[in-house]
Parts: C-alpha cells; sequence; structure tokens
C-alpha cells in the first residue's frame, strides 16, 4: 500500500463526505481480520499501524506480560518481554512487530475493499437522507433504460432506481429518455439500502399534478375532497371552493379544458371528470355518477349503502364499462352504491326516498302546463322551486288548477 492511496482515501472522503477517522478505522479493522484470517487465529490480540506519510501498514502482536502464563495468544511471561523491552514488568503490555513480507499486496486488497464498501454505505446514507424529506412530493425522472416490464429511472440525474411493473400505468410505453413524473411515496429502509417507493398509479399523483397545474389549489382557494382512480383509464375528482368566488370546477378545468388537459396528457391521456362535492350525501352521490342522471336515492345511514333508482337507459351509463362508473363513484364517497332500476321502486317506497329529479319534464306535469313554463324558459326544477301558486299564475297560460298542480308534484320531490 503506498502514499498515493492514503491521497486517494482523502479525496474519496471529501468528495462522498465520509469521516476520514471511520475510514482509517474500518481499515484497519479489515487488515487485522486479513491477518489473523492467513498468519494468525481468531483468538489474538492484533493491532495495525498505518503510516500516512508512506502508507504502509505495520501488523503488531499485543500480549500482556504475566508472571504464569496461562494462554500463549494473549500472555507472555517477563523473561521473554525482556527481548522486547528491558524495561517491561507484569501487567505491560508488549507489541510484537509480526507484519508478513508481503503484507503490502494484501493490505492493498484490503482497504480497497473497505473503501468500496463505505462509499457505497455513505451512498445510500445520502440518498436516504435526500429522498426521506421529500416523501408525498412528486418527483421528475427521466426514463435511463427499459428491459422488458423493468423501468430504471433516473432521479435528479444521479439516482437511479426500479419503477415496478405494478406501480406503472396499464398500457403505457416507456423509452430511454423519455421524462415523466412520479409520486414519491415513501422512503424504506432494507439490508440492501434505502428502497423508494415510486409511483405511476397511486392517487396522490394525481392530486400532487393538479396542484401543480392549479395555482388556486395549490393556495388553497380550491379544496381537493377526494379522488379515485383507476390508472390509465379514469380518474374522479371531487372538489369544493373555500372561496364563494371561485368556481371549483372552472378553476380545474380551465380555458378550453387546457388545465385539465395537461394533466391527461401527463398521466397517458387518462381521462379526468371533475366534479363538485358536497356535504349533501345525496347530491354527492348523484353528482359522482354523472354522467348518468339519477331519478331517485335511498340511504342506509349505518351500512353506508345507497340505493340509487335510474331510468332505464341510464343505467348502463350508471354502472359504466365493467362497472368502472359506479365503482370510481362507490370509491370517491366512499359509500357503497347498488344500481336499480326505477322499477324498482314501490309505490310504498317513494316517500323513503330522495327524487333527484332536475327537469320539469319528469314532472309528470301535463304537457300544456310544460310547455308555458318552458316558454318563460322554466325548464328546471331548481328554477321553480319555493314559488308559490300565485306566483305560478303570472306565468303566461298557468291557471290556477296548473298551478296547484305543479305545488303538489313539486312537493314530492322536496
Amino acid at each position: 500500500m503506498q502514499s498515493q492511496f492514503i491521497a486517494a482515501i482523502n479525496q474519496l472522503c471529501d468528495e462522498k463526505n465520509i469521516p476520514r477517522d471511520k475510514v482509517l478505522e474500518t481499515i484497519k479493522a479489515a487488515l487485522r481480520a486479513a491477518f489473523r484470517k492467513d498468519y494468525g487465529n481468531r483468538n489474538q490480540e492484533v493491532d495495525v499501524d498505518l503510516d500516512e506519510n508512506s502508507g504502509l501498514a505495520t501488523v503488531f502482536l499485543v500480549k500482556e506480560v504475566v508472571k504464569k502464563v496461562e494462554d500463549e495468544d494473549l500472555q507472555m511471561s517477563e523473561l521473554e518481554s525482556k527481548k522486547y523491552s528491558k524495561k517491561a514488568k507484569v501487567g505491560d503490555k508488549i507489541k510484537i512487530d509480526v507484519t508478513p513480507t508481503n503484507y503490502g499486496r494484501i493490505a492493498a486488497q484490503a482497504a480497497k475493499q473497505v473503501i468500496i464498501q463505505k462509499i457505497q454505505d455513505a451512498e445510500r446514507d445520502v440518498m436516504y437522507d435526500t429522498f426521506k424529506d421529500r416523501e408525498n412530493e412528486l418527483l421528475n425522472a427521466l426514463v435511463h433504460r427499459v428491459d422488458g416490464t423493468n423501468v430504471y429511472v433516473n432521479l435528479d440525474n444521479k439516482t437511479t432506481t426500479n419503477l415496478p411493473y405494478d406501480q406503472q400505468i396499464p398500457g403505457e410505453k416507456y423509452y430511454s429518455g423519455q421524462r415523466i413524473k412520479l409520486y414519491l411515496d415513501k422512503v424504506i429502509k432494507t439490508t440492501k439500502g434505502p428502497q423508494l417507493m415510486i409511483s405511476r398509479t397511486n392517487p396522490n399523483l394525481v392530486r400532487k399534478l393538479l396542484e401543480l397545474e392549479i395555482p388556486e389549489i395549490k393556495s388553497a382557494l380550491v379544496e381537493i375532497k377526494s379522488i379515485s382512480r383507476e390508472p390509465g383509464i379514469r380518474c374522479k375528482v371531487a372538489v369544493t371552493s373555500n372561496d364563494a368566488k371561485i368556481d371549483p370546477i372552472g378553476s380545474c378545468v380551465g380555458q378550453k379544458g387546457v388545465r385539465v388537459q395537461n394533466i391527461m396528457d401527463e398521466l397517458n391521456g387518462e381521462r379526468i371528470d371533475i366534479i363538485q362535492w358536497s356535504s349533501n350525501m345525496e347530491d354527492y352521490i348523484k353528482t359522482a355518477l354523472a354522467p348518468a342522471k339519477v331519478t331517485a336515492i335511498k340511504l342506509f345511514d349505518k351500512e353506508r349503502r345507497a340505493k340509487v333508482f335510474v331510468q332505464p337507459d341510464q343505467r348502463p351509463l350508471a354502472i359504466g364499462k365493467q362497472g368502472q362508473n359506479v365503482r370510481l363513484a362507490s370509491i370517491l364517497t366512499g359509500w357503497e352504491i347498488d344500481i336499480l332500476d326505477i322499477s324498482d321502486l314501490s309505490p310504498e317506497t317513494k316517500g323513503e326516498v330522495k327524487m333527484m329529479i332536475e327537469n320539469l319534464s319528469d314532472l309528470g306535469l301535463a304537457d300544456p302546463i310544460v310547455e308555458a313554463l318552458s316558454k318563460a324558459n322554466l325548464t328546471l326544477v331548481e328554477q321553480i322551486k319555493g314559488l308559490s301558486a300565485k306566483d305560478l299564475m303570472e306565468v303566461e297560460g298557468i291557471d290556477e288548477p296548473g298551478a296547484k298542480q305543479i305545488v303538489e308534484a313539486l312537493k314530492k320531490v322536496a
């Protein structure tokens, strides 16, 4: 082992920010172990002196001076100790130079192995410390290499890690040099170093992309209440506004849909539905099932279960392809949702459900009444809720019996 090797140690310690004393002590420990293995035995007390100027290693066998020798590996007699030191007495420690003639090569190899291990350990510690503070964050990544289903990505141009197959968006194609965004869920310490739990499928990836793209969410003026997602296919996001002047859906969608489109592009074309959150569970479930139109809802609070009644032509929409729409709505609201045909709603239970009728044409009113209201641009239930019969009679074409019919119809859906 030569002096330039010590210089190399110093340089590596500076570059990798590894404590120099720890590296040198670990090298000495490796040299002691190497000597015991090749030239001595494990019971011996061995010391190593590493000359930092020359880089040479000297190995000493350490023995205690005793009156009566009971262990030759660790002890020597007072008479024998005089060969090494005339002043030696009982209780002293004597160091005997036992450096083998070819020990320089062994020392260099042992030191090399220790340094490599120390560098790896230090890099793992740096990696853990760096990313531990970035849990629950969005990471920019560059696809380094693709080997079948194994996708290796570079994070911050320094750290290379694997994006697991089950965390890849189904159907998404990856190629070397591709820039993608990842969600860092957790950093776990393992015997093989820190493991970064990165994902392209985690619902929080959508949350972080929305925060990045939409200033109103970043500033908490618009709040994301819930997200349900089938990666690569469809995602529902429930939002609400903390400022009465701000439209949460409009803020997320953006002018001509540009904001939400940017996020969809990042997620390999995954469709994103932005819906209005509501504290009223009937309204929330109804909105979550869009684009299907819901006719009536019955809630079972204890079981957190909802029976949703729809017209026959709306049932396929409510359920969705392979049950996707109702499944996402259920995850979004946290309620188990059953989709039923309106014909399954018996007359006896009509009073137990909340009718979710929007259009006046669904109220069962006579055609002339509906036509008269439509001419007055009154086509939605919300527009006439709260109006008295007297108010309705002011609409051209609505007489007193017609006004009373409207009021009675509205009571059924109140």
